[in-house]
């Protein structure tokens, strides 16, 4: 990895966070493996609606308890630079829902990794290989 800053999307958090028994074994220890490779990196940026989605999921799948959330956000806070949901980003996620046809969700991911100058977002829910505005690419790392 480079020391650039990167954008890391909720989904891939959770291959670092949760087992999924109900998946392919090996394709699952593959996916961890880089999600874990990935979450350990400098300078990564997420949004408060990362953690949120993060901590969501966690709770309803995991049946994390309260103080489990309580350290996760903490090492969240520890970890990352967390960029704070404003009118700002979610105006521009409007605006990018228009012109490309995202999901509310992933626009304000978006827009928040636009906000924050990173050239990279990796999910692996979206395009994999999108460049958006000409300046931010979209990274499926299990691709």
């Amino acid at each position: 990895m480079t020391d650039n800053k990167i954008f890391i999307d909720s989904n891939i958090w959770l291959y670092r966070l949760l087992y999924d028994t109900k998946s392919d074994p090996f394709l699952y220890k593959r996916k961890r493996e880089i999600a874990i490779n990935l979450t350990n990196s400098p300078n990564i940026i997420i949004s408060t609606q990362v953690i949120t989605e993060t901590c969501s999921v966690l709770k309803r799948k995991a049946n994390f308890s309260d103080t489990q959330i309580f350290q996760i956000i903490e090492e969240f806070e520890e970890q990352c630079y967390i960029i704070c949901l404003t009118s700002r980003e979610m105006k521009n996620a409007c605006e990018l829902r228009k012109k490309y046809n995202f999901s509310y969700w992933d626009s304000l991911i978006i827009s928040c990794a636009l906000v924050s100058s990173v050239d990279v977002i990796y999910s692996e829910d979206m395009q994999h290989g999108l460049v958006i505005e000409e300046k931010l690419t979209i990274i499926n790392p299990f691709f």
